[in-house]
């Protein structure tokens, strides 16, 4: 027929693409599975790394810089206080000191042994210095003189030459304290003068102190001095006494050795501490205590100020 909507494709089989053998689709399926599970299972794990590592960083604790440490300071009343560079620190152990039934306070660290004493001055009146010496007091510092808070005269000591000559005969260690109202170094050397003139070239064991202090409860010519001017007074006092021969010491309070005093420029001399209690809590060295102003010594009616020389 001529008709050519009835035309077929009447190719032979063999032009077709041959067909795959079924076990051959099943091995090509099975890598094609087996690749995806592989694929997929990778996917999983690298998904879980990452899931832990972020988990990780989450929990990961802030890194804070540590807080700078505070420099030390001395704590005195409601104040802290810079040290002063340079001045030897207190080097006695607070487990040397003890009290004994009178009240008298002592101190032994291994071989060292503390020295007991007292201070006094016209106020004590007349002395037993015999019955001092038998009641364990070992050496003695004695008020020379002192200068008015008013007018600012020099004035000796009533008892002073008696309680020389007294606590000598008793065998004591002696020194001597001024009580000094210097407001200017030129006045602090008329002061030493003033001592050397009444020893008369006595020799002593202990030393010669320059005591100034604050007249409370009265006007006083001394008041509103400042610190530096006080220690250059406490220094010219001290380099007299030193000229001639004895050796200088500088008695304080906590109050002025913190705040007034600076006792780096007393360093070469002997520092007399007074602060009361059984032990000395102050910063820096000292020579001598003075620890009670309240004691009792036989040979002497009523109060007495006890002292320790280490």
């Amino acid at each position: 027929m001529n008709d050519r909507r009835f035309d077929l494709d009447l190719r032979e089989p063999e032009d077709r693409p041959p067909a795959e053998p079924a076990s051959c689709r099943r091995r090509r399926t099975s890598r094609a599975a087996g690749f995806s599970m592989l694929s997929l299972a990778l996917s999983l794990a690298a998904l879980l790394l990452a899931g832990t590592a972020l988990l990780l960083v989450l929990r990961e604790e802030p890194v804070t810089e540590e807080p700078e440490e505070e420099p030390f300071a001395i704590p005195f009343g409601d104040m802290r206080l810079t040290p002063l560079e340079g001045m030897p620190l207190n080097p006695y152990s607070k487990e040397g000191f003890s009290v004994d039934e009178q009240g008298r306070v002592a101190y032994r660290d291994g071989e060292r042994r503390a020295r007991t004493g007292i201070d006094v001055s016209t106020h004590q009146k007349d002395i037993d210095w015999a019955a001092v010496a038998g009641d364990g007091i070992e050496f003695a510092m004695l008020r020379l003189g002192h200068r008015g808070y008013s007018q600012g005269g020099l004035f000796l000591d009533k008892t002073f030459e008696q309680n020389l000559q007294g606590a000598l005969n008793a065998g004591l260690d002696v020194g001597v304290y001024f009580f000094s109202q210097a407001v200017t170094p030129e006045e602090a050397v008329e002061e030493a003068e003033f001592v050397l003139e009444a020893l008369k070239g006595q020799a002593l064991s202990f030393p010669v102190a320059f005591d100034w202090e604050s007249i409370p409860g009265d006007t006083a010519r001394t008041d509103g001095l400042d610190g530096e001017t006080l220690t250059q007074c406490a220094a010219a006092f001290c380099a007299r006494i030193a000229d001639a021969g004895y050796r200088p010491a500088v008695y304080f309070n906590r109050t002025q050795g913190y705040l007034h005093y600076d006792l780096r420029d007393l360093a070469d001399y002997q520092l007399w501490l007074a602060e009361y209690g059984a032990v000395p809590d102050f910063y820096y060295h000292f020579d001598l205590w003075q620890y009670s102003h309240t004691g009792r010594v036989a040979g002497i009616q009523g109060d007495v100020d006890l002292d320790l020389a280490f």
